[in-house]
Protein backbone atom coordinates (compact mmCIF):
# COMPACT_ATOMS: atom_id res chain seq x y z
CA UNK A 1 0.00 0.00 0.00
CA UNK A 2 0.85 3.55 -0.62
CA UNK A 3 2.07 5.74 2.60
CA UNK A 4 -0.33 8.32 3.32
CA UNK A 5 0.30 11.93 1.99
CA UNK A 6 2.80 14.03 4.31
CA UNK A 7 4.45 11.64 5.74
CA UNK A 8 7.50 9.61 4.56
CA UNK A 9 8.47 5.84 4.90
CA UNK A 10 10.63 5.92 7.98
CA UNK A 11 7.51 6.96 10.45
CA UNK A 12 7.95 10.79 11.03
CA UNK A 13 4.68 13.00 9.21
CA UNK A 14 5.93 16.06 7.53
CA UNK A 15 6.53 19.28 8.66
CA UNK A 16 3.34 20.57 7.32
CA UNK A 17 1.24 17.68 8.80
CA UNK A 18 3.26 19.03 12.42
CA UNK A 19 2.49 22.02 12.19
CA UNK A 20 -1.15 21.92 11.57
CA UNK A 21 -1.73 20.05 14.21
CA UNK A 22 0.23 21.41 16.82
CA UNK A 23 -1.45 24.81 15.70
CA UNK A 24 -4.55 23.71 16.24
CA UNK A 25 -4.24 21.95 19.91
CA UNK A 26 -2.23 25.22 20.99
CA UNK A 27 -5.33 27.10 19.84
CA UNK A 28 -7.54 24.81 21.74
CA UNK A 29 -5.66 24.52 25.24
CA UNK A 30 -5.23 28.54 25.03
CA UNK A 31 -8.13 30.21 24.35
CA UNK A 32 -8.62 33.91 23.77
CA UNK A 33 -6.55 34.51 27.03
CA UNK A 34 -3.81 32.19 26.89
CA UNK A 35 -2.50 30.62 29.77
CA UNK A 36 -3.26 32.24 32.93
CA UNK A 37 -1.40 30.28 35.30
CA UNK A 38 1.94 30.19 33.83
CA UNK A 39 1.75 34.37 33.62
CA UNK A 40 2.18 34.24 37.19
CA UNK A 41 5.69 33.12 36.51
CA UNK A 42 8.11 35.36 36.58
CA UNK A 43 9.31 36.50 33.06
CA UNK A 44 13.17 35.94 33.89
CA UNK A 45 12.73 32.68 35.41
CA UNK A 46 14.38 29.94 33.22
CA UNK A 47 14.52 25.76 33.97
CA UNK A 48 15.82 22.78 32.52
CA UNK A 49 13.44 19.88 31.82
CA UNK A 50 13.86 16.55 31.19
CA UNK A 51 11.14 14.23 29.65
CA UNK A 52 11.33 10.48 30.87
CA UNK A 53 9.45 7.20 30.43
CA UNK A 54 7.04 6.07 33.10
CA UNK A 55 6.97 2.92 31.46
CA UNK A 56 8.04 0.46 28.72
CA UNK A 57 7.45 1.28 25.28
CA UNK A 58 8.50 2.90 21.89
CA UNK A 59 8.68 6.28 21.10
CA UNK A 60 6.74 8.26 18.58
CA UNK A 61 5.51 12.19 17.97
CA UNK A 62 8.38 13.70 18.92
CA UNK A 63 8.33 16.77 16.12
CA UNK A 64 5.09 17.57 17.09
CA UNK A 65 6.63 18.40 20.92
CA UNK A 66 9.41 19.97 19.38
CA UNK A 67 7.02 22.09 17.32
CA UNK A 68 4.51 22.80 20.51
CA UNK A 69 7.79 24.09 22.45
CA UNK A 70 9.23 26.34 19.84
CA UNK A 71 5.85 27.53 18.53
CA UNK A 72 5.28 29.43 21.87
CA UNK A 73 9.00 30.25 22.59
CA UNK A 74 11.79 29.48 19.08
CA UNK A 75 14.18 30.37 21.52
CA UNK A 76 13.83 27.00 23.64
CA UNK A 77 16.75 24.71 23.39
CA UNK A 78 14.86 21.00 22.76
CA UNK A 79 17.47 18.02 22.29
CA UNK A 80 16.60 14.54 22.07
CA UNK A 81 18.36 11.87 23.22
CA UNK A 82 16.48 8.87 21.21
CA UNK A 83 14.32 8.79 17.76
CA UNK A 84 10.84 8.24 16.75
CA UNK A 85 10.32 4.14 16.45
CA UNK A 86 13.37 3.97 19.30
CA UNK A 87 12.06 1.32 22.54
CA UNK A 88 12.31 3.14 25.50
CA UNK A 89 12.65 1.82 29.12
CA UNK A 90 10.81 3.09 32.20
CA UNK A 91 13.19 5.99 33.52
CA UNK A 92 14.84 6.54 30.37
CA UNK A 93 15.66 10.44 29.80
CA UNK A 94 14.08 11.10 25.81
CA UNK A 95 14.68 14.69 25.92
CA UNK A 96 15.80 17.87 27.39
CA UNK A 97 14.72 21.09 27.12
CA UNK A 98 15.89 24.31 28.83
CA UNK A 99 14.67 28.38 28.79
CA UNK A 100 12.41 30.52 29.68
CA UNK A 101 9.84 28.72 32.15
CA UNK A 102 6.63 30.22 30.86
CA UNK A 103 6.53 28.71 27.53
CA UNK A 104 7.90 25.35 28.75
CA UNK A 105 5.02 25.45 31.42
CA UNK A 106 2.63 26.35 28.47
CA UNK A 107 3.05 24.08 26.07
CA UNK A 108 3.96 21.00 28.70
CA UNK A 109 0.53 19.32 28.11
CA UNK A 110 0.31 19.91 24.58
CA UNK A 111 3.26 18.23 23.91
CA UNK A 112 2.57 15.47 26.33
CA UNK A 113 -0.39 14.92 24.53
CA UNK A 114 0.91 14.32 21.30
CA UNK A 115 3.70 12.40 22.49
CA UNK A 116 1.73 9.95 25.14
CA UNK A 117 -1.25 9.00 21.89
CA UNK A 118 1.26 8.51 18.99
CA UNK A 119 3.50 6.58 21.80
CA UNK A 120 0.94 4.08 22.60
CA UNK A 121 0.02 3.69 19.17
CA UNK A 122 3.73 2.87 18.03
CA UNK A 123 4.16 0.47 21.54
CA UNK A 124 0.97 -1.46 20.86
CA UNK A 125 1.85 -1.75 17.26
CA UNK A 126 4.94 -2.98 18.01
CA UNK A 127 3.47 -5.75 20.41
CA UNK A 128 1.58 -6.75 17.36
CA UNK A 129 4.37 -6.86 14.99
CA UNK A 130 6.35 -9.14 17.49
CA UNK A 131 3.76 -11.05 18.32
CA UNK A 132 2.74 -11.97 14.86
CA UNK A 133 6.34 -12.60 13.22
CA UNK A 134 6.76 -14.94 16.16
CA UNK A 135 4.77 -17.46 13.73
CA UNK A 136 5.30 -15.69 10.17
CA UNK A 137 7.91 -13.61 10.37
CA UNK A 138 7.23 -11.70 6.84
CA UNK A 139 3.75 -11.02 7.61
CA UNK A 140 2.77 -7.23 7.89
CA UNK A 141 0.50 -5.80 10.69
CA UNK A 142 -1.56 -2.89 8.99
CA UNK A 143 -3.28 0.15 10.30
CA UNK A 144 -6.75 1.25 8.67
CA UNK A 145 -8.81 4.33 8.71
CA UNK A 146 -10.17 3.79 12.41
CA UNK A 147 -7.82 7.17 13.33
CA UNK A 148 -8.65 9.91 15.38
CA UNK A 149 -10.44 12.88 12.70
CA UNK A 150 -7.65 15.23 11.57
CA UNK A 151 -4.65 13.28 13.07
CA UNK A 152 -4.89 10.40 10.44
CA UNK A 153 -1.21 11.53 8.90
CA UNK A 154 0.21 11.60 12.78
CA UNK A 155 -1.20 8.29 13.86
CA UNK A 156 -0.30 6.82 10.73
CA UNK A 157 3.14 7.87 11.06
CA UNK A 158 2.84 5.95 14.76
CA UNK A 159 1.97 2.97 13.40
CA UNK A 160 5.25 2.81 11.34
CA UNK A 161 7.51 3.64 14.08
CA UNK A 162 6.05 1.13 15.61
CA UNK A 163 7.11 -1.67 13.13
CA UNK A 164 3.99 -1.54 11.48
CA UNK A 165 2.27 -0.92 8.07
CA UNK A 166 -0.53 1.83 6.35
CA UNK A 167 -3.11 0.84 4.90
CA UNK A 168 -5.05 3.39 2.37
CA UNK A 169 -4.50 6.57 3.56
CA UNK A 170 -8.33 7.19 2.87
CA UNK A 171 -10.82 6.73 0.25
CA UNK A 172 -9.00 7.46 -3.13
CA UNK A 173 -5.91 5.82 -1.98
CA UNK A 174 -7.27 2.64 -3.51
CA UNK A 175 -10.74 0.92 -4.03
CA UNK A 176 -11.66 -1.51 -1.20
CA UNK A 177 -15.03 -3.04 -1.81
CA UNK A 178 -17.06 -4.50 1.04
CA UNK A 179 -20.15 -6.04 2.29
CA UNK A 180 -22.14 -3.10 1.83
CA UNK A 181 -20.81 -1.92 -1.46
CA UNK A 182 -22.21 -5.36 -2.69
CA UNK A 183 -25.51 -4.95 -1.77
CA UNK A 184 -25.39 -2.50 -5.12
CA UNK A 185 -23.29 -4.64 -7.27
CA UNK A 186 -21.34 -8.19 -8.08
CA UNK A 187 -17.90 -8.98 -7.09
CA UNK A 188 -17.00 -9.86 -10.58
CA UNK A 189 -18.80 -6.31 -11.70
CA UNK A 190 -16.95 -4.32 -9.12
CA UNK A 191 -13.79 -5.20 -9.67
CA UNK A 192 -13.92 -4.69 -13.60
CA UNK A 193 -15.44 -1.31 -13.46
CA UNK A 194 -12.68 -0.49 -10.65
CA UNK A 195 -10.60 -1.68 -13.73
CA UNK A 196 -11.93 0.64 -16.34
CA UNK A 197 -12.40 3.73 -13.73
CA UNK A 198 -8.76 3.70 -11.90
CA UNK A 199 -6.44 1.61 -13.92
CA UNK A 200 -3.22 0.88 -11.94
CA UNK A 201 -5.30 1.12 -8.31
CA UNK A 202 -4.96 -1.72 -6.40
CA UNK A 203 -8.68 -3.36 -6.04
CA UNK A 204 -9.01 -5.76 -2.89
CA UNK A 205 -12.27 -7.17 -2.07
CA UNK A 206 -13.85 -7.96 0.92
CA UNK A 207 -14.73 -11.44 1.92
CA UNK A 208 -16.87 -12.87 4.23
CA UNK A 209 -17.46 -17.02 2.65
CA UNK A 210 -15.01 -19.27 0.56
CA UNK A 211 -17.13 -18.29 -2.81
CA UNK A 212 -16.28 -15.02 -2.50
CA UNK A 213 -12.77 -15.62 -2.16
CA UNK A 214 -13.09 -17.41 -5.20
CA UNK A 215 -15.08 -15.05 -7.51
CA UNK A 216 -12.93 -12.12 -6.04
CA UNK A 217 -9.54 -14.22 -7.53
CA UNK A 218 -10.89 -15.00 -10.50
CA UNK A 219 -12.26 -11.26 -11.38
CA UNK A 220 -8.92 -10.05 -10.77
CA UNK A 221 -8.38 -8.78 -8.01
CA UNK A 222 -5.00 -7.47 -6.43
CA UNK A 223 -6.12 -8.65 -3.09
CA UNK A 224 -8.60 -10.55 -0.60
CA UNK A 225 -9.60 -9.17 2.51
CA UNK A 226 -10.94 -12.54 4.73
CA UNK A 227 -13.43 -10.81 7.13
CA UNK A 228 -13.95 -12.05 10.80
CA UNK A 229 -13.06 -15.20 9.64
CA UNK A 230 -11.43 -18.28 12.19
CA UNK A 231 -7.55 -18.52 11.68
CA UNK A 232 -8.20 -22.42 10.10
CA UNK A 233 -10.72 -20.83 7.62
CA UNK A 234 -8.24 -18.02 6.57
CA UNK A 235 -5.75 -21.15 5.50
CA UNK A 236 -8.97 -22.45 3.01
CA UNK A 237 -9.18 -19.24 1.92
CA UNK A 238 -5.71 -18.27 1.39
CA UNK A 239 -5.46 -21.81 -1.02
CA UNK A 240 -8.84 -20.58 -2.68
CA UNK A 241 -7.08 -17.45 -3.32
CA UNK A 242 -4.21 -18.74 -4.45
CA UNK A 243 -5.73 -21.75 -7.01
CA UNK A 244 -8.54 -19.18 -8.57
CA UNK A 245 -5.99 -16.45 -9.33
CA UNK A 246 -4.57 -15.80 -12.40
CA UNK A 247 -1.49 -14.21 -11.25
CA UNK A 248 -0.39 -13.37 -8.49
CA UNK A 249 -3.02 -11.73 -5.26
CA UNK A 250 -2.19 -10.66 -1.38
CA UNK A 251 -4.22 -11.99 1.24
CA UNK A 252 -4.69 -10.29 4.04
CA UNK A 253 -7.07 -11.25 7.76
CA UNK A 254 -9.34 -7.99 9.36
CA UNK A 255 -12.14 -8.49 11.97
CA UNK A 256 -11.70 -8.17 15.43
CA UNK A 257 -7.42 -9.43 15.65
CA UNK A 258 -6.26 -9.26 19.62
CA UNK A 259 -3.25 -9.85 21.14
CA UNK A 260 -4.21 -12.92 22.11
CA UNK A 261 -5.29 -14.20 18.39
CA UNK A 262 -2.63 -12.50 16.14
CA UNK A 263 0.03 -15.27 16.05
CA UNK A 264 -2.83 -18.22 14.96
CA UNK A 265 -3.95 -15.78 12.34
CA UNK A 266 -0.06 -15.37 11.33
CA UNK A 267 0.63 -19.23 11.60
CA UNK A 268 -2.78 -19.54 9.01
CA UNK A 269 0.02 -17.67 6.76
CA UNK A 270 -1.50 -14.39 5.03
CA UNK A 271 0.75 -11.51 3.58
CA UNK A 272 -1.51 -9.01 5.72
CA UNK A 273 -3.35 -8.65 9.15
CA UNK A 274 -4.93 -5.44 9.48
CA UNK A 275 -6.01 -4.27 13.31
CA UNK A 276 -8.13 -1.32 14.10
CA UNK A 277 -7.37 -1.44 17.76
CA UNK A 278 -3.47 -0.45 16.87
CA UNK A 279 -5.33 3.23 16.37
CA UNK A 280 -8.82 3.42 17.96
CA UNK A 281 -7.93 1.51 21.00
CA UNK A 282 -3.86 1.52 21.86
CA UNK A 283 -3.05 3.38 25.71
CA UNK A 284 -1.33 6.45 25.97
CA UNK A 285 2.31 5.73 27.18
CA UNK A 286 2.72 7.32 30.15
CA UNK A 287 5.50 10.19 29.63
CA UNK A 288 6.54 12.70 31.91
CA UNK A 289 8.01 15.92 31.59
CA UNK A 290 10.21 16.34 35.26
CA UNK A 291 11.62 19.93 36.54
CA UNK A 292 15.48 19.18 36.82
CA UNK A 293 15.76 22.96 38.21
CA UNK A 294 15.18 26.63 37.74
CA UNK A 295 17.14 29.87 37.51
CA UNK A 296 16.44 33.65 38.46
CA UNK A 297 18.81 36.17 37.26
CA UNK A 298 21.82 33.58 36.88
CA UNK A 299 20.99 31.91 40.48
CA UNK A 300 19.08 28.73 41.16
CA UNK A 301 15.18 29.82 42.88
CA UNK A 302 14.26 28.92 46.03
CA UNK A 303 12.34 25.67 46.65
Amino acid sequence: MSVPEGTDAAGAADAHAVAEAVERALAEDLGPEGDLTAALVPEDVTAHCALRARRDGVLAGRDCATEAFHRLAPALVVTWHVADGTAVRAGDTLMEVSGPLRPILTAERTALNFLGRLSGIASLTARFVAAARRYNPSVQILDTRKTTPGLRVLEKAAVRAGGGTNHRAGLSDAVLVKDNHLAGTSITDAVGRARALWPGRLVEIECDTLDQVAEAARAGADAVLFDNMTPSTVTEAIAVAHREAAGAILTEVSGGVTLETVGAYAAAGPDRISVGALTHSAPVLDLGLDLVRTERGGEPCSS
